[in-house]
């Protein structure tokens, strides 16, 4: 599978699909974002399993505010709708590989109980 990319209409029923999804938040005119896109797109041929999607911040600026990234590339994991991987800046090849991997074996039974538990206790401090 190759890259899609995602506007401020598809971002949100993109990232809270079934399944992993990874957002490349980019810009034209960023040059770690061009070295980090021949790599992702080379993940997304060899993780036909993942969604692998593009979002161009500078077309999509408020959506970026949104996300609040400060520093591009960022790269962001969802799985099952959870975020579980957020960071700024490109990786090496074998790097971004291995954070697939990782977010492929995930517990997510772990995740979702982590969240809740998050939840209580933001709950319980208001």
């Amino acid at each position: 599978m190759s890259t899609i990319n995602v506007t401020e209409e598809s971002f949100e029923s993109t990232v809270t699909a079934d399944g992993i999804v990874f957002v490349d938040a980019w810009a034209e005119w960023c040059g770690p974002c061009k070295a980090f896109a021949p790599t992702y797109e080379k993940a997304s041929e060899t993780h036909a399993d993942v969604t692998f999607a593009k979002l161009d911040t500078e077309a999509n600026q408020q959506l970026a505010a949104a996300l609040e990234i400060q520093a591009i590339p960022t790269l962001m994991a969802f799985r099952d709708g959870i975020m579980v991987y957020r960071n700024a800046g490109a990786l090496p090849p074998a790097a971004f590989d291995d954070l697939v991997n990782q977010v492929k074996a995930l517990d997510m039974d772990d995740v979702r109980r982590q969240v809740e538990e998050q939840n209580r206790q933001l709950d319980a401090e208001n």
